[in-house]
Order: C-alpha cells, then structure tokens, then sequence
C-alpha cells in the first residue's frame, strides 16, 4: 500500500478523500480476508494430515486477522497437541501459517493464532501476574523480574502494568527475553 503525503487543494477534498479512504479501507480489509482465507486453508490441510478435528474461525479485528481453531467435539482432547507445554508448540505453528501468508501473498502477516481458548485462558493468567508484580513492587518498591515470556506475552504484560501505573521494561535475549516491572518515576 502506498501513502502519498502530500497536501490536497481544497477544491479537491471535498471527494477524493473520501474515495481513497475506501479504496485503502476496502485494499486492507481485502488483504486481511485474503490472509485469513490462505491461513484456514493451510490449518485445514494440517489437521487432516494430523487427522484433529477442529472448526478454524477467522475474526479481523483491529486491523489483525485472527485465527482460531475450536474443538467440533468437546470430548475430544486433541487440540491439546496443537498448543503444547507452555503454548510453545502454538507459537510455532503460528510462525509456519504466517509463513504459508507470505509465500501465498507475498505480504508478511501479523495474524493472532489460537488453539481452544488458550490465548485467552493465557491471557488471563498473564493479567493476574502482572497484577502480582505490581503489588509486590508497591510493596518494596524494588524492581521484580518475571518469567521469560514470548513477544505476544510480554505485550499483554506491559499493557496492564502500564494500566496500573508502573513501568516495565523487556531485558534479555532470544528464550530468556523478560520483563522487568519497577516504581513509576513519579
């Protein structure tokens, strides 16, 4: 997608504007459809090669396409393959469907992957534990160092320690990237 930035006359802004925004608004939303279709698509040839039963719903939202794979059978525990020990598994098979986006589209992709609620379930644990921090660091006013995490998790992390008006920082490298929550500087 290209930005032109450049001024428009006034005489012209009255309805190119409005057109080029739905030209844009329609191009990204069509990229994003087509990058939630290629995304299902290769889930789908993956769960029949691992022969897993689950439903994929694609959601975009926030300019991001999410992906979700959701058990047909709630008595079927094989999504549980799919995630792995500590969501390390889902976060690679993340990566690969992005990966089948671009070599698909030639369009790197910023797509959201979930397997039966564990983002969310996740996502919760990870509120409670910045939570922690942020009372342990009131309480002691010393910095406290968590848990390494991946980029998508410390995300969720720093926005709620944000919320709550600490500060936290990423430190380290590659598996061993954490935060660090500390007293605000006010």
């Amino acid at each position: 997608m290209t930005v032109d930035n450049e001024e428009q006359t006034p005489e012209l802004s009255d309805q190119e504007p409005n057109d080029d925004v739905a030209a844009d608004g329609e191009s990204k939303a069509s990229r994003l459809d087509e990058e939630g279709d290629v995304a299902a698509d290769y889930l789908e040839e993956l769960l029949d090669i691992a022969d897993i039963d689950g439903d994929i719903d694609i959601e975009v939202r926030s300019g991001r396409t999410y992906i979700s794979i959701v058990l047909e059978d709630t008595s079927d525990a094989g999504l549980s393959s799919l995630v792995g020990p500590d969501g390390e598994v889902l976060e690679a098979l993340q990566e690969l469907t992005r990966l089948s986006v671009l070599t698909a589209t030639e369009s790197r992709s910023r797509l959201v992957l979930d397997v039966d609620g564990y983002r969310d379930r996740r996502g919760r644990e990870l509120t409670e534990i910045a939570r922690d921090a942020a009372e342990k660091v009131r309480e002691s006013g010393d910095d406290v160092a968590l848990a390494p995490m991946s980029a998508y998790e410390r995300k969720i992390v720093h926005d709620v320690v944000a919320d709550l008006g600490l500060v936290s920082e990423s430190e380290g490298e590659g598996q061993a990237r954490h935060i660090v929550v500390s007293p605000s500087d006010d």
